[in-house]
């Protein structure tokens, strides 16, 4: 599958969409415990990719895995911890702590980006980090200073996303970059596989209830089986730095669907900084957009 860029942007706005949707569904669950949330995600992810992937690439995709490749093994662990510290500082912190945490994630792309595979990034990609950044400092500011220490614990465990998605996005980009591309829509599968093994010990005795299971089916299914394989797609196209840039939307779409579907209000500090966000990603790919096309 092969997108333009416009194809690949519009495909990450989509992407960032459907992984918004974890916070608010996670504040409708009765009775599921920490790990055990991580657990019933993990493996609805994991049964879900089982379906995907023979049913796009053909019967024999799983059979083909290429478990004797180092890049597909990091990819996996990147993805199984992106899974796990995700869920589990959610029930540790605020919807807006965790997702405005993750919106660290294009610094810390661009920095992994510039150091390890050379990418010389255009002026306007700096300016749309400094301004998000600020904006994202401002909301960081204003709920951080809510939480005490839970949302200390919270926000170490909720790094660990960005971080592992940075390493994720570079990867993606060393790999096609060089002329050897590695399926690693495969991969998204192994991390799956590897965040089910992780927290099973963890999770049980289990208490979820049946309400509580099928909320988590559904955010294995539409929040992370087909998502995270589309932006891989999309990933293939994007630049690193400009996929943790889109990637921020999820903020802004997490956070809205937090305060209407869970009345977590997220404030008029907030709201201003997320503007920021928001301007500096329509800015990034409007300038992209005329250069391609001027």
């Amino acid at each position: 599958m092969k997108l333009t860029h416009t194809q690949a942007v519009w495909g990450m706005v989509a992407v960032a969409a459907m992984w918004s949707i974890a916070g608010v569904v996670t504040r409708q669950l009765e009775s599921a415990a920490r790990f055990e949330v991580t657990f019933w995600r993990s493996l609805f992810t994991m049964l879900s990719l089982l379906v995907i992937l023979p049913l796009w690439k053909g019967h024999d995709a799983l059979s083909k895995l290429p478990w004797r490749n180092r890049l597909f093994w990091i990819s996996g662990l990147c993805w199984s911890v992106m899974f796990t510290a995700f869920m589990v500082a959610l029930t540790m912190t605020t919807v807006a702590n965790v997702l405005i945490t993750l919106a660290l994630g294009p610094f810390i792309t661009a920095l992994m980006a510039r150091v390890f595979i050379g990418h010389a990034l255009p002026g306007r990609t700096w300016v749309a980090i400094v301004v998000a950044g600020c904006g994202i400092g401002w909301m960081f500011g204003a709920q951080f200073s809510l939480g005490g220490s839970q949302a200390m614990t919270g926000f170490l465990v909720a790094l660990c996303v960005p971080i592992a998605g940075a390493t994720q996005w570079t990867l993606v980009q060393h790999s096609h970059g060089s002329g050897q591309p590695t399926d690693l829509v495969s991969s998204v599968l192994l991390g799956a596989m590897l965040s089910t093994a992780f927290t099973l010990p963890w999770a049980m005795p289990f208490v979820a209830s049946g309400s509580d299971i099928a909320w988590l089916a559904l955010l294995g299914l539409v929040q992370l089986a087909i998502p995270c394989t589309l932006s891989v797609v999309c990933a293939r196209v994007l630049k690193a730095p400009e996929v943790a840039l889109l990637a921020l939307l999820e903020v802004l779409f997490g956070i809205g669907l937090a305060w209407l579907g869970a009345g977590e209000e997220p404030g008029g500090t907030v709201l201003a900084g997320g503007a920021l966000v928001v301007g500096a990603l329509v800015m990034n790919e409007l300038l992209g957009w005329r250069q391609r096309n001027g």
